[in-house]
């Protein structure tokens, strides 16, 4: 990651991600949705094969952490930067700083994907807190992993370099309110946003660093190249948010062009209360024959 492509490619899949997740965000806002993704049905309701039990979502995730670790340590071809310790150095020094962040940003990437995996086709039921807590820790981790990143580098990197950090942290900070609080739509809303915004900004910082807009390389001596850096990553805050209205725009009229069918299949599964009364239960059951015409 530590040239144009390391920090370019990162970028444009975190900001597909984004899209992804605009997306998701607006159609549950129109349907009404009480949680942003609704879970899975119990294994044995769910299709017999198991590649179609396989979830798209953590498939990519590990699909992209994989070649990632893999260029970290060992690309171009022919390097090899798999050494921690040079134990031919008498201070035992620490080797290949940058790399090992990179791997392990990858590797909680690889962990979530895999959390994924088991959740939603392993486990006979899908552990939805547990998929996101998951994914509230690796990007706890990936803040604190950039926060130390930016020891050793100029005064242009290390603005860049906090600039992404504010997206992390307040990704990191919705997902831990989420596990309490899944049902709030602000959330959904402020977690693509700020998921937009690391990847359109992990992809610009890669042209700030390498292939500057005017030719010629930035310098941190000078003060209106801070200024604009900053300008630049609010306008970032400005456009991915008129995406997300365009998208969420889109949508509106894709929804009511298209309304939902009554009795959709998405309607025919709903978890059912563990501790409730069994009037509650009752009154539960009569409600969904109600619906199904069975009444």
């Amino acid at each position: 990651m530590a040239d144009f492509a390391g920090h370019f490619i990162p970028g444009v899949v975190l900001f597909f991600f984004g899209l992804y997740y605009a997306f998701l965000t607006s159609m549950a806002i129109l349907r009404g949705q009480r949680l942003l993704i609704l879970p899975l049905p119990p294994r044995d309701k769910r299709a017999q094969g198991w590649l179609q039990r396989l979830p798209m979502e953590g498939l990519v995730k590990i699909t992209v952490s994989i070649p990632g670790i893999l260029g970290a340590l060992f690309y171009p071809l022919g390097s090899n930067r798999f050494a921690i310790v040079d134990w031919e150095d008498p201070e035992r020094r620490f080797l290949n700083h940058n790399t090992w962040q990179h791997v392990t940003i990858y590797s909680f990437v690889f962990l979530t994907g895999l959390v994924d995996v088991v959740s939603q086709s392993c486990l006979a039921r899908q552990r939805v807190k547990l998929e996101q807590a998951a994914l509230a820790v690796a990007f706890q981790g990936t803040a604190l992993l950039f926060l130390s990143h930016t020891e050793g580098k100029s005064a242009l990197e290390v603005r860049c370099h906090i600039l992404l950090v504010l997206p992390i942290i307040l990704i990191a900070l919705v997902l831990v309110i989420e596990l309490w609080f899944p049902d709030q739509p602000v959330l959904w809303v402020f977690k693509t946003w700020m998921t937009l915004l690391f990847g359109s900004w992990c992809a610009q910082l890669s042209s700030f660093i390498f292939y500057p807009i005017t030719g010629h390389p930035w310098k941190p001596d000078k003060p209106g190249d801070i200024m604009f850096l900053t300008t630049f990553f609010c306008w970032h805050l400005i456009l991915d948010a008129l995406l997300i209205a365009g998208i969420y725009a889109l949508c509106s009229l894709w929804h009511h062009r298209y309304p939902p069918q009554q009795g959709s299949k998405s309607a025919d599964y709903q978890l059912c209360p563990t501790d409730t009364s069994p009037e509650e239960l009752k009154k539960l059951l009569v409600e969904m024959n109600q619906e199904h015409g069975r009444i």
